[in-house]
């Protein structure tokens, strides 16, 4: 079983960065992926972006596309979400978890073994 925790949310002003970190950990036997998700008030868990473990390969929802990169550290067994250009409808409590269907998936019940979430609030 693999554990996830997020974490690197805060408050930003419209336009800076912010990096996301998801360390896992457990036993990694295979090629997993790790998907980020977000959900904002009152509205449903939506896919941010995917990267597979060995971090050969990663996908990611339209909306993100350009502004936001998933990258893998192995020696820290984390996975980051590197949000540029940052915008108030990106405020939402951001997670992580792992793929447990097939790569390419998108939806909130292809993944499991959720983080606690972290924070991203976006002030205009």
């Amino acid at each position: 079983q693999v554990q996830l925790v997020e974490s690197g949310g805060g408050l930003v002003q419209a336009g800076d960065s912010l990096r996301l970190s998801c360390v896992a950990s457990g036993r990694i036997l295979f090629d997993i992926g790790i998907g980020w998700f977000r959900q904002a008030p009152g509205k449903e868990r939506s896919f941010v972006g995917a990267i597979r473990w060995s971090g050969a390969f990663s996908y990611y929802a339209d909306s993100v596309k350009g502004r936001f990169t998933i990258s893998k550290d192995s020696a820290k067994n984390t996975v980051y979400l590197q949000m540029n250009n940052l915008q108030p409808d990106d405020t939402a409590v951001y997670y992580c978890g792992v793929l447990t269907t097939t790569w390419g998936r998108r939806q909130t019940s292809d993944f499991d073994s959720w983080g606690q979430g972290t924070q991203v609030t976006v002030s205009s």
